[in-house]
């Protein structure tokens, strides 16, 4: 399912809807090219789990984790782990525990990822607007865009 936002308002918005429909022990894949919005996407998520704080980017950190609101969230970044081991980091763990996974850039860990989860990609279409598109692996992730899509109707 597409769904266009305008702005950086509009994909915190859509993140916040999103979380409405996640559980803890979710996975949610994030694709698209650096400054696409998988962060700000990923703010939107957190506040609809009702976490406070500045939601940073973990491109550094790899792992970031947020345990403040109704359901812990662990933000994800592997990029740099393209050319390294991602059990030595103990992502596996993360994945296992009952919180909410997002993740960006999970095409370099695709061994660890389970086999359910929501994917959602995000296309620049202009300097703030993005195209994003959501596909759900599962009937658990399929019922979460069928419910993206009731609003749209």
């Amino acid at each position: 399912m597409k769904i266009n936002v305008k702005n950086t308002e509009e994909t915190i918005e859509l993140g916040k809807k999103i979380a409405t429909s996640l559980k803890a022990g979710d996975v949610v894949l994030l694709d698209g090219e650096l400054g696409a919005g998988k962060t700000t996407l990923t703010k939107g998520i957190a506040k609809g789990l009702d976490i406070d704080g500045n939601i940073k980017s973990p491109t550094f950190t790899l792992v970031r984790e947020y345990r403040n609101g109704r359901i812990p969230l662990f933000h994800m970044d592997m990029y740099r782990l393209e050319n390294s081991d991602p059990f030595e980091v103990g992502i596996d763990e993360y994945l296992s525990e009952s919180g909410i996974c997002v993740i960006e850039w999970s095409e370099f860990i695709t061994e660890l990822l389970p086999a359910d989860f929501l994917r959602i990609e995000i296309k620049k279409i202009g300097d703030e607007s993005r195209e994003i598109n959501l596909s759900g692996v599962g009937d658990h992730y399929q019922k979460i865009v069928e419910e993206m899509g009731k609003g749209d109707e």
